[in-house]
């Protein structure tokens, strides 16, 4: 599918919380307006939605959608285009999954969102790489 990256990390005995948090703050330092869930048992889900000019570029209801699943030792972070969801915080996983929360978008919408959706996954990278062992 179209604009859909999943990265899988391993024996980094990551602290996933931190993970949340470091990249919910670089969304919101590139203007993005973010919405996440507690941590649960399944994962988490960050959404983030352009604000500004170049929200005139993608639809009102569409949203980078990251979903960080598994545990310290190896987990994986999906980053795909989803539907902003309205109460994500109790939005099941399972239903988010199910869902078609990953979308095909239109010509110019990709073209934007790869950029966008390239420079975060790189911008994850880098953060995994940096973080703090779990507790």
């Amino acid at each position: 599918m179209i604009g859909e990256t999943v990265r899988h990390y391993t024996e980094k005995n990551a602290n996933l919380d931190v993970l949340k948090q470091k990249i919910e703050d670089y969304l919101q330092q590139e203007d993005f307006k973010t919405q996440s869930t507690e941590e649960n048992p399944q994962g988490t889900i960050i959404q983030a939605q352009k604000g500004g000019i170049l929200s005139a570029v993608i639809a009102a209801d569409r949203a980078l959608t990251i979903l960080i699943e598994g545990q310290p030792n190896d987990f994986t972070v999906r980053v795909g285009i989803g539907r902003w969801l309205e109460h994500l915080g109790v939005t099941a996983v399972e239903t988010l999954l199910l869902s078609p929360a990953f979308l095909l978008v239109d010509v110019p919408e990709t073209l934007w969102n790869l950029e966008i959706e390239g420079k975060l996954v790189r911008q994850i990278d880098e953060i995994v790489a940096q973080l703090p062992m779990a507790a």
